[in-house]
């Protein structure tokens, strides 16, 4: 190594914020960065003096990472527990020379810094929001901006309009995007959206469930092949999906069920932007804009060691939290009312929802989003026998626990005649609705237990809502 190369080495490792350790294919350390005092418990020099095996041993490394590297050959990542009680993710990677390893290169990061980073986001993301509103997120411009916006995702709510802006003010960027949030909220949808919005609109959209593909056929799926590089292979070989979305958009839905071998080669294309197909020697540039997606917390995976902390770095540039539908229910009616329109529309009938039927709708949790409203709005659909859907004809929520209240009850049927006869808004007949629900079943059940059972919500939901009302259930003996 020449003299340059050497300073150009050192100054990385100390400067890095990271926490470097170099270590000699016998185990014996070479140089750390200065900063690792503060997280291993010893000085830079007391750790030069040692061996990873004495440091594991004496519990300033538990577990080593240079241990697991030389025990497996291949790189490793684990959490740590140090001696100063700190705990932190640590990667190493093997330096071969001649079939041997001659050097193991590992990196920490306490996990107090990941924190930290978190938490600073979090406070971005407040100030966002809090700097829409006061510049009126509802402004004439905006709702231009928002003109593009599909119909099919019925962005009614401030804060997913807050989102929606988000997102169409980061499109035309190749910023990585992270979606995050329940299943079934629109994630796939928003991402198409953004897709749509972005300079890459002409190119193509390619979706992909990690989750879907068994680990046997992931590589060969993602990466592509050669003719001949496997039993089975297509004879004139196969472009991987990742090559597909060239000059598009590449959609990796539920990356937290990515495997770890895969996270892996995942995150050398993000970096060197080239993949070789297999049975291939010749690499292929490709130049897709990467969203991805989860409902898992990723975070809570690196910790845990299934998940890089590199790649979780990389996809985490622009992170978006979807909410659940329980915490947007401005978008309840315009879902429902786009659902009833596809399923006219594909059945060939022209059904309407009965008024009865809105409250329930209003009221219940859907824990599972906007797929859980969508399929129990077909369920409906098929179940009901004339053109109203509702009313007269019993219909239940997806858990079955609201028979008897849908439909059922002719003076509450009277009741939404006379919110909406009475002039009142969408949103205050929806609340009638829910109040006279709630006031039937204070009398009928024997605690807040028992109504939530009803109507399929949590117990929690039940006294939220009892309190907006100024409602109690009824103290039978």
């Amino acid at each position: 190594m020449s003299h340059i190369d050497a300073e150009v080495l050192k100054t990385i490792i100390e400067t890095a914020h990271d926490h470097f350790f170099v270590v000699d294919g016998d185990g014996r350390v070479i140089d750390v960065s200065p900063g690792a005092v503060a997280v291993y418990g010893l000085s830079r020099e007391e750790l030069c003096q040692s061996t990873v095996y004495e440091l594991a041993e004496r519990g300033v490394l538990k577990p080593s990472v240079s241990l697991e590297v030389f025990r497996t050959g291949k790189p490793a990542q684990l959490m740590q527990q140090t001696a100063t009680g700190r705990r932190v993710i640590a990667q190493a990677h093997p330096v071969y020379v001649n079939g041997r390893i001659e050097r193991v290169v590992s990196r920490s990061m306490d996990l107090t810094d990941l924190q930290w980073l978190q938490d600073e986001y979090s406070l971005l993301q407040r100030r966002f929001s809090e700097h829409l509103k006061r510049t009126n997120a509802h402004s004439i411009g905006d709702d231009m901006a928002l003109d593009s916006l599909d119909h099919k995702l019925q962005v009614r709510s401030q804060l997913m309009r807050e989102i929606a802006l988000l997102l169409k003010r980061v499109a035309p960027t190749d910023a990585t995007v992270l979606m995050l949030g329940e299943s079934g909220v629109g994630k796939t949808a928003f991402a198409r959206q953004l897709h749509r919005w972005s300079e890459r609109r002409d190119g193509p959209f390619i979706d992909v469930n990690c989750g879907a593909i068994p680990d046997s056929l992931f590589e060969s799926e993602m990466f592509g092949y050669q003719p001949g590089a496997f039993s089975g292979a297509a004879r004139q070989g196969k472009a991987g999906m990742l090559e597909q979305a060239h000059k598009g958009t590449l959609f990796l839905d539920e990356i937290g069920e990515l495997p770890l071998p895969m996270q892996t080669k995942l995150l050398k294309v993000i970096q060197d932007g080239t993949l070789t197909r297999l049975g291939d020697t010749r690499s292929r540039r490709v130049d897709f804009r990467l969203v991805v997606a989860t409902n898992h917390d990723l975070a809570g995976q690196v910790e845990q060691g299934a998940f890089r902390l590199d790649l979780y770095y990389r996809l985490n540039v622009i992170p978006v939290t979807l909410p659940p539908l329980r915490e947007r229910r401005e978008d309840i009616p315009g879902l429902a009312e786009l659902q009833l329109k596809r399923l006219n529309d594909r059945y060939g009938q022209e059904k309407m929802l009965h008024s009865t039927v809105w409250a329930e709708l209003m009221s219940h949790d859907w824990p599972g989003n906007v797929r859980e409203l969508e399929n129990w709005m077909e369920r409906a659909w098929l179940s009901s026998a004339g053109d109203m859907i509702g009313g007269d004809a019993q219909v239940t929520l997806a858990n079955g626990a609201n028979r008897g209240i849908l439909g059922e009850d002719a003076p509450l049927s009277a009741e939404a005649a006379t919110a909406i006869d009475g002039g009142k808004t969408l949103r205050q007949a929806m609340q009638a609705y829910e109040r006279g629900i709630l006031a039937r079943l204070c009398d009928r059940v024997p605690s807040t237990y028992a109504m939530a059972e009803t109507l399929g919500i949590s117990q929690p939901s039940v006294v939220r809502k009892l309190a907006k009302y100024g409602l109690s259930v009824s103290q039978r003996k």
